[in-house]
């Protein structure tokens, strides 16, 4: 049997649960489970409940990845950012972590990663044209050593 290619912008959830479960059981094979587990750090109004801003992402094979960081303009600037990711840091350690990753593209906040202690270690260049996107990592303590 000679299998069909098709391409198309709209995959169902099923579609790609199939190509992720095939990853993820070929990965666990190999270097066992990754331990996924979501993490945020939310930003709310203390009046109504409502998520104002904050940071998402996951720890898995031991590190975090920051896949969003943001909040309002108005919420900027004021040490609240640093406290995200310092807060996510602290539970990354709790969890086991080793360091954490993320990326950022030219136009937003490489600078504040870098103040944190974040460093480059790849840049893709023209995504999106004219601009770059940055790929940042910390190392948080190396608990096998107890630093």
């Amino acid at each position: 049997m000679t299998p069909a290619i098709v391409l198309t912008d709209n995959p169902s959830a099923a579609d790609r649960e199939a190509v992720v479960k095939g990853l993820i059981a070929f990965n666990n094979a190999v270097i066992g489970p990754s331990g996924w587990r979501p993490l945020a750090v939310l930003v709310k109004d203390p009046a109504t409940g409502q998520t104002l801003g904050g940071l998402t992402g996951a720890t898995f094979h031991g590190w975090l990845f920051v896949e969003v960081l943001w909040l309002p303009e108005a919420l900027r600037r004021g040490g609240i950012g640093s406290r995200l990711i310092r807060q996510a840091e602290d539970e990354a350690t709790r969890r086991g972590c080793c360091g954490v990753l993320l990326d950022t593209y030219s136009f937003q906040a490489r600078g504040f990663y870098e103040k944190l202690g974040y460093r480059v270690f790849g840049t893709l260049d023209d995504a999106p044209p004219g601009y770059q996107r940055f790929y940042l990592q910390k190392r948080l303590a190396d608990l096998t050593r107890g630093d």
